[in-house]
């Protein structure tokens, strides 16, 4: 198995405009670490993101990583085999005008901004817990682990480079829940390689990510990158070992509700023969939508039905579940 693990100054802050950092075969497996979205320079509370980071020097990712034979119409599956809190603690903020619930540049309110505060959690991984303590307080809570990532996408189309902090069709900042160990994520190809680069890991996050943050930690994570050849993905999808997803990113939210919804019906359509009307009533009675994020330039929405409501189809040849028999082995 290959391992990268990158110096700071060889962390990424974009999607495209970057040289390849690595190249893989499809099938390989590889181990990347991936630092945090403040790049590890918030390790205490008194550490406030606004004096000890610089902006846009945020939401690093590591890579891009070259996958050979990968070219445009074609779609990059990537399975997570696993997902390793690095440290045994991890960090969360407000910031005054970054998150749901705060003014911002483009909301403009007369109420004061909100307080920049920092959060250390406490990253028990063998007892599968983070430890919440409050700031204004003695409350304490066991949050169970759930590791994931933020950040995750290939390089956009026609020579665009995007902020990392920015989700859209190639993916980027999605911060979806859904984004953990034992999922396949699909994402089209727009470049040769595909360009794949990955970070913004947490502990858990609640849908939405509210606040703007999640639980923020440096990750080991361990990756299978393949490819599906003449196979265009118009949006991120999701395979778990029940479930499938699509994914949204635009502005309002209602946009990214009905790109996640659409893409899901459609998909539908494509794996079970279903007219697309019929398709449309099924995805409406089964389907769930979960929130990725409310707080980024664009939201993101996420559309989710149960495979046993679509007779169990087989998504991309069913290459998830030889993904997941690789992992095993």
């Amino acid at each position: 198995m290959l391992r990268y693990h990158p110096e700071p100054d060889a962390l990424a802050y974009t999607f495209g405009g970057r040289e390849p950092a690595l190249s893989v075969k499809p099938g390989e497996a590889i181990e990347l670490y991936t630092e945090d979205c403040f790049g590890g320079r918030v390790r205490t509370v008194d550490d406030l993101p606004s004096q000890v980071c610089e902006f846009p020097y945020l939401n690093p990712v590591t890579g891009p990583i070259h996958v050979e034979g990968a070219e445009p119409g074609d779609t990059l599956a990537v399975h997570f085999v696993s997902i390793t809190p690095a440290r045994d603690w991890a960090v969360s903020s407000t910031f005054p005008h970054f998150g749901a619930l705060t003014g911002t540049h483009t909301t403009a309110t007369l109420h004061p901004p909100l307080d920049e505060l920092v959060w250390r959690y406490d990253v028990d991984a063998d007892a599968g817990i983070v430890r919440y303590h409050a700031r204004r307080g003695d409350f304490r809570m066991e949050l169970p682990l759930d590791p994931m990532h933020g950040t995750a996408g290939v390089a956009p189309a026609a020579f665009e480079s995007r902020m990392t902090i920015v989700p859209d069709t190639h993916g980027g900042n999605m911060d979806t829940p859904e984004l953990r160990a034992g999922v396949t994520a699909y994402f089209g190809v727009n470049v040769p390689g595909a360009l794949f680069a990955l970070g913004d890991g947490h502990c858990r996050q609640g849908d939405g990510e509210v606040c703007g943050t999640g639980v923020e930690a440096a990750m080991n994570t361990v990756l299978i990158l393949d490819l599906i050849k003449g196979v265009a993905t118009p949006t991120p999808r999701f395979e778990s070992d029940d479930a499938l997803m699509s994914a949204g990113s635009a502005r309002p939210l209602e946009d990214a509700y009905r790109m996640s919804q659409h893409d899901l019906v459609t998909w539908t359509t494509a794996l079970t023969g279903l007219d697309v009307l019929d398709a449309y009533q099924l995805i409406s009675q089964a389907g769930e939508a979960p929130v990725g994020n409310v707080c980024d330039p664009n939201y993101t929405m996420l559309a989710k039905v149960a495979k046993r409501y679509l007779g169990a189809p087989s998504a991309y040849g069913g290459i998830h579940a030889r993904l997941r028999a690789a992992a095993a082995a």
